[in-house]
């Protein structure tokens, strides 16, 4: 199966890893809007072609390809995609709006290709037996639960051209961290419908136009009811934990701690800050993980764990909050 990389950044090099992990893959090509970053990749990871744009990349017959650029960037790289009738994995979050990723998920399902979109931490093992303890019973369906996410990010992780600016990124600690979180949430409480939300800039003024603080009370289709709570302001960071709860009492939630380690168990004292390149070596195994399901699922002609459909999900509540905070009201979803 031969795939391609759009876009030559640090999560681009899971990808590398992930793709020659799995049996049967072969890294075809790379492609980058700036063409001297796709050739050094190219020579660093062995991989045979380069390209400056995704079109002729996506046009040497490529079975699949994994989108890895910035936020912005994900639309044009799936639209591609399927007009080369090449399936595609993107990374979180699926888009800059739902209006976009509604785009991307039509284009998909009319090319007839598989869309999946990269949300790891679905694959850890604590994650996944909540989803599975309220499959089979042992935790009935949550009537509430929630979101704590609290992060470290300085100035040096700002200093990327595309960070922080909501033209680019789409938004702050709710888009591109929480989301991850959020995602989680939303898998074991269902579809939201109403969602009420804050945002700030807090800490950050004048180096971001997106928040760095937030918090949301999300009402799900169930009647549930959970909060969100999300910051990149904290020092040191503090990691995450989703939890959800039952009519019966019982709790159950994933700590991450420090960032990018998830675990059954309660925050530990100390440090929480790694270094960004320790957060994704720690994530790397599970991203190697959905990789392998992406794959497998091409082979076995079924959807991916996470779908196009599945990922908007968590993007309708980020939505939400920036509609609810910015207007002072409660947005209701269709």
């Amino acid at each position: 199966m031969r795939i391609g990389i759009l876009g030559c950044g640090a999560i681009a090099r899971n990808h590398v890893a992930a793709l020659r992990a799995t049996a049967g893959v072969e890294v075809f090509a790379v492609a980058d809007t700036v063409p001297r970053r796709a050739h050094a990749f190219a020579a660093e990871y062995g991989i045979p072609h380069a390209y400056a744009d995704a079109e002729p990349m996506l046009a040497r017959g490529l079975d699949a390809v994994t989108v890895c650029t910035p936020h912005g960037a994900h639309e044009a790289g799936v639209l591609a995609a399927a007009r080369h009738g090449v399936h595609v994995l993107c990374e979180k979050p699926i888009a800059l709006d739902v209006a976009q990723a509604n785009r991307m998920i039509a284009a998909a399902g009319a090319a007839g290709i598989r869309l999946g979109v990269i949300f790891q931490r679905r694959f850890w093992p604590a994650a996944a037996r909540i989803r599975a303890a309220i499959d089979d019973g042992r935790l009935g369906p949550p009537i509430c639960g929630g979101v704590v996410a609290r992060f470290n990010r300085d100035a040096d992780y700002y200093a990327e051209p595309w960070r922080g600016s909501r033209a680019t990124e789409g938004g702050g600690v709710l888009m591109t961290q929480a989301i991850h979180h959020i995602d989680l949430l939303q898998w074991y409480m269902g579809r939201a419908r109403r969602v009420t939300g804050r945002c700030a800039t807090l800490v950050h003024q004048g180096l971001i136009d997106v928040e760095d603080t937030a918090g949301a009370l999300v009402e799900f289709a169930s009647g549930a009811i959970a909060t969100v709570q999300a910051g990149t302001t904290f020092r040191p960071g503090r990691g995450a934990r989703v939890w959800v709860a039952d009519a019966a009492g019982r709790v159950a939630g994933v700590t991450e701690f420090p960032e990018g380690v998830g675990s059954a168990g309660p925050v530990p004292e100390g440090s929480g800050d790694l270094p960004l390149a320790a957060v994704h070596e720690h994530l790397a195994p599970f991203h190697a993980m959905q990789v392998a399901d992406f794959v497998a699922a091409l082979r076995e002609d079924r959807e991916p764990a996470v779908t196009g459909r599945d990922a908007v999900r968590s993007l309708e509540i980020v939505e939400a909050v920036y509609t609810s905070s910015r207007t002072g009201t409660t947005v209701v979803l269709e």
